[in-house]
């Protein structure tokens, strides 16, 4: 079989050459192509692709054709899994091959690149040793990837974890029956009987990071344990567990997290750090007790990702302008707004990354420290040991800072010395929970705030949300529907037409993911913010102390300032096809 597939390449005809001569491409494309690749050192069937001359499944299709190996699209076919374990993980990974179908004692596989004789020897060996006769066919990079994710399945390591607690549980009770002595007596044996638990959890955490998700959910119901991933803000159900082994892995987490195994009536709150091949993330836990038991939420913070920069969390047009020109005055508060998960800290992050200047102090106040940022002082809350926002902010102001960042503006006494320190020449930054920008003016007069030292304090109010992004792989140009068509027509009516410049909002185009290996067939890959800006001029600051109702003083920015609500920023998106409508109107809808 390995000379089979090498002997091919001792055609006379290049592949470059068998391209052209079957017609796969144009030779004066190849010509141009491989001059244009040769200047840009790269890869020229890599640039093919890139710059769409061929679709990676018809350069697949070609090579196929070339080295006499018939071509398989794996992505959508249903593969056993004990297909995917005749072959082992790291083989599948090092040589990006995977089998596909057994029929009697022939095994189809699908290999990537038929040139590479140490994966086809591997695979001879593999023949050999089981006793197969070995179909070999070639497959693209993209439909290896779709089916070798199966053998990642969390499921499968996590079965092999549950096999191993079912025999201990086995053992403990033949050794009860018996009155022996076990060996879990011995401290030594207790880790190793724990080790099955630990293996869960470990696999659990470790998908859930592969999976870019933002939150693990550990519920128990009545009859067993589900575990849940948020991913781009929406919960996906990734494992069903028995309730057995509830009580094990809450407290398996408890330990990582330092808190306390035997308090089970009572809400606690705790964070642990991993290292997951070189990268620290950061978990903040939370465990909630039910009726059916302890609920336990993990926070998943990478802190090997930098701060994104504005434009990359979607901040565009004159909301951009308006936070670009308040983060050069020399005091005030600015202040983001919107539910928690809504990416408020990321944008505070990313204007502190632009505010960060050797000759400026800078000292912020989380909870917790999501991203750090080189030169800039960052401390976290500690309640339980009495430094609360507020106490922060009062040691923050005797360590002659220039701007401040305080995570989250929950009480009146924060409230009150975050306006002092607007007031007193410092930029201060916060985060509060509205679900609108005009909402946070009546949110703290309140909280006891006076009209007069809002106006005097506050330059700009923002609110946010996130929206998923539509995958680049697999996104597709449609017409609206007519309801979708009417929706945006009515909504931008009274929007400048700068906004949207070169779009036609009487005959709009959108675009849609149809679902693809890579975005898991959601459609959807990533998520970015969608924003409002209010910028508090004159003529709102008169109308904040004339206590005007934040209805009216919408109104009056939307007239005057041209103010663009969230939705407004969320159409604008769907027409440059970063996001669709429906997503817009999941998230802003009241």
């Amino acid at each position: 079989m390995a000379e089979a597939a090498v002997n091919t390449l001792e055609k006379t005809l290049s592949f470059e050459e068998f391209l052209s001569e079957k017609k796969f491409i144009s030779r004066e494309n190849l010509i141009k192509a491989r001059a244009e690749a040769s200047s840009s050192n790269r890869n020229l069937f890599d640039f093919l692709v890139s710059e769409k001359y061929l679709t990676e499944e018809d350069l697949t299709r070609a090579r196929g054709l070339f080295f006499n190996l018939p071509y398989i699209d794996l992505r959508g076919k249903s593969i056993a899994k004990d297909l995917l374990e005749i072959v082992s993980k790291d083989t599948i990974s090092t040589y990006k091959v995977v089998p596909f179908e057994k029929e009697d004692d022939i095994l189809k596989v699908a290999v990537t690149d038929p040139t590479d004789l140490a994966a086809i020897q591997a695979l001879e060996f593999l023949a050999q040793k089981h006793n197969f006769r070995l179909e070999v066919y070639i497959t693209s990079l993209i439909s290896f990837h779709a089916a070798s994710s199966v053998v990642a399945s969390v499921s499968t390591e996590v079965s092999q974890a549950l096999k191993e607690v079912v025999e201990k549980e086995a053992r403990e009770k033949v050794a009860a029956e018996y009155k022996r002595p076990t060996k879990s007596d011995n401290g030594e044996q207790k880790l190793s009987d724990e080790a099955p638990i630990s293996k869960i959890v470990d696999v659990v955490i470790r998908h859930a990071i592969e999976a870019r998700a933002s939150d693990i959910h550990v519920e128990p119901s009545e009859e067993d344990l589900r575990v849940r991933y948020r991913v781009d803000g929406v919960l996906h159900s990734s494992l069903i567990l028995p309730k057995s082994v509830h009580s094990a892995i809450v407290s398996r987490i408890k330990i990582l997290s330092n808190l306390k195994i035997d308090e089970q009536r009572l809400p606690q709150d705790g964070r642990f750090h991993i290292n997951l091949e070189s990268k620290p993330i950061d978990f903040r836990v939370s465990t909630f007790p039910t009726v059916v038991g302890e609920k336990v939420v993990l926070r998943i913070l990478d802190k090997s990702m930098g701060a994104p920069t504005l434009e990359e969390l979607g901040v565009m047009g004159r909301r951009l302008e308006a936070v670009k020109s308040t983060i050069l005055k020399p005091h005030g508060m600015f202040l983001i707004t919107g539910p928690t998960g809504s990416g408020k800290s990321t944008t505070l992050y990313a204007i502190l990354s632009i505010l960060n200047k050797p000759g400026v102090n800078i000292v912020t106040l989380e909870d917790p420290v999501e991203y750090f940022i080189d030169g800039v002082n960052q401390a976290q809350v500690r309640p339980e040991i009495g430094l609360t926002f507020a106490s922060g902010l009062r040691s923050i102001l005797r360590q002659d800072p220039n701007i401040i960042m305080v995570g989250e503006i929950r009480d009146r006494e924060t409230a009150e010395l975050a306006v002092n320190s607007a007031l007193t020449g410092h930029l201060v930054f916060s985060t509060l929970h509205t679900n609108s920008a005009v909402g946070a003016i009546p949110r703290l007069v309140d909280m006891g705030i006076e009209p007069f030292l809002l106006t005097a304090s506050l330059n700009l109010v923002g609110a946010q949300r996130l929206v998923r992004r539509i995958c680049d792989k697999c996104r597709t140009e449609t017409k609206p529907s007519e309801a979708v068509q009417k929706f945006i027509t009515e909504h931008l009516a009274n929007v400048d037409a700068e906004e949207y410049k070169g779009y036609d909002i009487k005959n709009t185009k959108v675009y849609m993911g149809r679902g693809c290996p890579v975005c898991g067939n959601s459609g959807y890959k990533g998520r970015i913010g969608i924003h409002e800006m209010l910028v508090v001029s004159k003529k709102i600051q008169e109308l904040i102390n004339d206590r005007t109702p934040a209805i009216k003083i919408q109104e009056v920015a939307v007239k005057d300032e041209k103010f663009i609500s969230m939705q407004q920023d969320g159409i604008l998106k769907a027409l440059a096809g970063v996001t669709t409508v429906e997503e817009v109107i999941r998230v802003t809808k009241e």
